[in-house]
């Protein structure tokens, strides 16, 4: 096996969790006096770290109000997981595929822009926090595309870069992995279309897990 790292974006590409996501940032922008974009445009979004995408959903906001609207998608994020109203279900297959890569001996990571204890709480309900080596998020890196989140992987799991892959459903990912030297799958069903992630930098993009277990095959193999 010449590859040897998997790294994983979050939502849109371990589990779907637009609704929630949608959701608090409706509360968030409502808790700040302003209007929610519509949720297509918010979704287009998602992956970045919030600072970052409240340039593009609020670039007319006072620094003071995108403060506020982080502050208030946090707690409404919180506040839905505490009652358990929050959804992020993993994609159908999902499960299998991340104990399937793991038995073969693949490492496993995840780059997301999701905090620590989101990222934390969202593998710890699903019960596969074992299966990763490494967990980078927007708290302890500039947002995506910057390629530090993927190089703090390699470096965790020592792991050079030709031997890793980058597994994600935006542009934002391909961009990251591109910037990094690392090779690039997309996923279509996130956030972004087929389109974009080979523009961006995937070498393909499976439409669904079958299709993603046979891409990483021949990567393991060739």
């Amino acid at each position: 096996m010449s590859v040897r790292l998997a790294v994983f974006d979050c939502d849109g590409t371990l589990v779907d969790g637009q609704a929630s996501i949608c959701e608090a940032m409706e509360s968030a922008f409502a808790g700040a006096d302003l209007p929610c974009p519509p949720r297509a445009q918010v979704r287009r979004v998602v992956g970045l770290s919030l600072p970052q995408a409240l340039v593009q959903l609020a670039p007319q906001a006072s620094e003071n109000q995108r403060a506020a609207i982080v502050d208030g998608y946090k707690h409404a994020f919180f506040t839905a997981r505490t009652e358990g109203r929050l959804s992020e279900p993993l994609f159908e297959g999902m499960r299998e595929l991340l104990h399937g890569l793991h038995e073969a001996g693949w490492l496993l990571g995840v780059a997301t822009g999701k905090s620590d204890r989101g990222l934390t709480a969202c593998l710890a309900g699903h019960a596969i926090s074992e299966l990763f080596v490494t967990l980078q998020t927007a708290d302890r890196h500039p947002s995506k595309p910057h390629p530090a989140m993927l190089e703090a992987a390699l470096s965790e799991a020592g792991i050079a870069p030709g031997s890793a892959v980058m597994i994600g459903d935006t542009s934002f990912d391909m961009e990251m992995a591109r910037a990094a030297g690392v090779p690039a799958l997309g996923v279509s069903w996130g956030y972004h279309a087929p389109d974009e992630l080979l523009a961006t930098g995937a070498t393909d993009v499976a439409n669904d897990m079958p299709a993603l277990e046979a891409l990483l095959g021949k990567i393991a193999h060739g």
